[in-house]
């Protein structure tokens, strides 16, 4: 008995809180589940409670063996290592489902199945979605988030065993709404689906992440704060606004999952659309350009090409995107005001987008020969050349006489996966790649063979997507605006869905390369770690920042 309560006597402060919070939260979705007369609710109940309950248990173990004291002379690198693995898993589980749904527009025949509605388009779509942004982009971010806090700030991940509250957090946000979007629990919110006691969870999560990310920066050895970090701080604060804004609803009861919007009509539309523009932005946008500014100069070994138009990309940026919302609501019931000032800073959006895709690129500057010889940087630069593509294509589609041909069509679908797959997926995997042999000590990854091949096969999958999607979408648009002499529509809705088949079977082949490309990927990863670790040396850093002074890993 002595020895256990000076076991618990020298236990960290942030652990015992953390034990305290979680114990409470199983109690509170035992109460909850036991009293919901809502199935749906219940449902969810189970797996909040099969979640706050095994935490509970591996935190009384942690504790009574002495495990949550944290050595402040060491890195906090196990959370990001968890981060990493859960990074590829999710981005092969996602992928997967995209490959599914894709097929089931290729042929609805085939791929229908009556028996099992939550594996049909309507549910799938979402979870395949919400699965590569935020399960696979999202656990991206957060692992190089904290990677990348504790390198260029000299200090260990504030909140001790907090991180891996966000860590875990994280992960049950993603099975509730996973969970939730296949038993039809939704709200029906583009990027925003997951029910009002979802959100309030992820709330939690994100305001620990916020207050573990800033805390590491408040306490920095290093007194300059480098331009990734503002950029991972722009994402995180923002999308927490975003979030708390968006998804204010009005729950059904206590007990129940159902819940109705605080807004209505073209306002909702409005806050809607503002709030999904704004996670392209901040979450697809702002997090990655933080991963660009960070691993590219470690990459290649040079530093940032212009830090003073790192500065002016950042705060354009910042300020320009948070505008563009109303472009998605061209020829509504939305004030044309309105849509023409979404519209006019989308335009805008062209200079600081492209003014940071130079940065990105010129960063090259003197090691353009890396580009022949180094696979993960050439995928790193072909990410910066979609990314410069994307923001290009974009605002040229807010303009409201081309927006007239594109709403609607497979045109959109095609930008946006020229953004996602090209730029979010091929940056996120060219950190990964770069973390995996630093994270487990590794002197080199297993096969840069296997690197090219998961490169030129991801990268003919996306150009097969897009250009599939363009011709589809353009052409959707097109049959859409023909009328007789009669006046009346020349085309009915199913005969564009026929016209447009070839086009859809190549954009499943196209996401079957590139969901290979991520197998390949994690294969070569698993490799990587399975093998013998390298000799302790020094840790190598950009140009940018200095010489760590903490240990590399717990």
């Amino acid at each position: 008995m002595t020895q256990a309560l000076s076991i618990r006597d020298d236990t960290p402060f942030d652990a015992v809180v953390l034990y305290v919070f979680t114990g409470l939260a199983a109690l509170a979705a035992i109460v909850a589940t036991a009293f919901s007369p809502d199935p749906s609710f219940r449902f969810h109940g189970w797996v909040m409670i099969a979640g706050f309950v095994g935490a509970f248990l591996i935190l009384s173990v942690a504790i009574a063996s002495g495990r949550m004291r944290a050595d402040p002379t060491r890195y906090a690198d196990g959370v990001i290592r968890a981060g990493v693995i859960a990074t590829m898993f999710w981005a092969v589980a996602g992928l997967a489902a995209g490959v599914v749904i894709a097929a089931q527009l290729s042929w609805p025949e085939v791929f229908y199945w009556p028996e099992a509605p939550w594996l049909n388009f309507g549910r799938l779509r979402p979870l395949h979605t919400s699965a590569v942004i935020f399960a696979f982009g999202g656990n991206a971010l957060i692992a190089t988030s904290f990677y990348v806090v504790q390198r260029t700030c000299k200090a260990r991940l504030a909140g001790g065993a907090w991180p891996w509250f966000v860590f875990w957090g994280y992960q049950l946000f993603i099975v509730l709404a996973a969970t939730g979007y296949l038993a039809g629990i939704t709200q029906s919110k583009e990027y925003a689906e997951p029910e009002w006691y979802v959100d309030l969870w992820l709330t939690i999560v994100w305001v620990a992440y916020l207050l573990v990310f800033l805390g590491t920066i408040w306490k920095r050895k290093e007194p300059h704060i480098y331009v990734a970090n503002w950029f991972y701080l722009a994402f995180i604060v923002t999308i927490a606004i975003l979030h708390l804004v968006n998804n204010a609803a009005l729950p059904v009861g206590l007990l129940h999952a159902k819940s109705y919007s605080a807004y209505a009509g073209v306002q909702d539309a409005l806050v809607q659309w503002w709030y999904g523009h704004n996670a392209v932005g901040f979450f697809l946008t702002a997090g990655f350009l933080a991963m660009m500014y960070y691993f590219v100069p470690k990459r290649v070994e040079r530093p940032v090409y212009s830090y003073r138009l790192s500065i002016v990309h950042f705060w354009s940026l910042i300020f320009i995107y948070i505008w563009a919302g109303p472009h998605h609501l061209h020829y509504t019931a939305l004030p044309q005001w309105t849509q023409t000032l979404g519209m006019t800073f989308s335009i805008m959006l062209w200079m600081p987008s492209w003014g940071g895709m130079i940065n990105g690129l010129m960063t090259l500057s003197g090691a353009w020969d890396k580009l022949r010889t180094d696979p993960v940087v050439r995928m790193m630069v072909v990410a910066i050349a979609f990314y410069g593509m994307a923001t290009f294509e974009g605002p040229l589609m807010s303009i409201r006489a081309v927006n007239s041909l594109s709403h609607y069509t497979d045109w959109g679908i095609g930008h946006v996966h020229s953004g996602a797959l090209g730029w979010v997926g091929f940056i996120s995997f060219g950190a990964i790649y770069c973390l995996v042999p630093w994270l487990w000590k590794k002197d080199r990854l297993y096969s840069n063979a296997l690197v090219e091949w998961h490169f030129w096969i991801a990268t003919t999958g996306i150009l097969l997507y897009i250009a599939a999607m363009w011709v589809s979408g353009i052409m959707e648009g097109l049959m859409w605006r023909e009328y007789t002499p009669q006046g009346y529509l020349a085309n009915a809705f199913v005969e564009t869905v026929a016209a447009k088949h070839v086009e859809n079977v190549i954009r499943t082949v196209g996401g079957l390369m590139y969901l290979a490309g991520a197998v390949i990927m994690s294969f070569n990863l698993w490799r990587t770690i399975r093998m013998p670790s390298a000799a302790p040396a020094p840790l190598a850093t950009p140009v940018a920042t200095p010489t760590p002074a903490l240990a590399a890993a717990e």
